[in-house]
């Protein structure tokens, strides 16, 4: 079970994701480089958040033409696992994997603090692990967070299941208080806050741990 860390110029929680994964949840993790044409043998691909190159035109919107993300479009298709976090979440949506848009915070500040959300979904590879309506905290880190979506899209959402978190208090503006979606398949997921950044004590708790915890239990599964 090995796990793929895409990397973008100007990605910067990269490593995060990568010692998330290989320290904590004890699985091994490789970084795959954005011009990189193949995925090699992972069997889940991270999009990490910080940043990517030409964000300053709109974020995610010049990453999505990376070589590799041909190379996740292809994965995702065949029913890989695939978790976009905070920037990924932007180029996920750019490159239509999901639905919506990622705008400016409401205020129009970049915001950064821990957040409580709530678990909306349990059944998916990245929430199986997770109770239905349970509280995490974690950290955000981000000037365009704020999902938005038409009415059809947001009704479609919440109709087959597919909002995995809320805000408990929305700090951006994010419509129906969205802070994680899923494609239809159920094996895409992009959220906004950082569960990467919340696996070990020493970061202030372990909530985003079980993110991680739930897509190992469903590669296991599979296999």
């Amino acid at each position: 079970m090995k796990f793929g860390v895409i990397v973008f110029p100007g990605s910067n929680c990269d490593h995060d994701a990568w010692y998330a994964v290989s320290n904590n949840l004890g699985r091994p993790a490789e970084y795959i480089w954005h011009d990189s044409h193949s995925l090699g043998d992972v069997d889940a691909v991270i999009l990490p958040g910080g940043f990517s190159y030409g964000d300053y035109l709109r974020c995610g919107a010049i990453a999505k033409f990376s070589p590799v993300m041909a190379a996740v479009r292809r994965f995702a298709e065949d029913g890989g696992l695939v978790i976009g976090i905070c920037n990924g979440f932007q180029i996920l949506v750019e490159t239509g994997l999901l639905p919506g848009a990622l705008i400016r915070n409401r205020n129009l500040r970049f915001i950064c603090k821990p957040v409580e959300l709530k678990v909306q979904t349990v059944d998916s590879p990245f929430t199986n692990a997770a109770g239905k309506g349970q509280s995490l905290c974690l950290p955000i880190a981000h000037g365009e967070g704020c999902y938005y979506a038409d009415e059809r899209t947001l009704d479609e959402l919440e109709a087959e299941d597919r909002v995995a978190f809320r805000y408990v208090r929305n700090p951006n503006g994010s419509l129906r208080d969205i802070a994680g979606i899923l494609n239809r398949e159920r094996n895409v997921l992009g959220m906004m806050p950082h569960p990467e950044r919340a696996t070990e004590p020493l970061m202030g708790c372990r909530d985003g741990l079980v993110v991680f915890q739930s897509m190992a239990a469903a590669l296991a599964y599979r296999s």
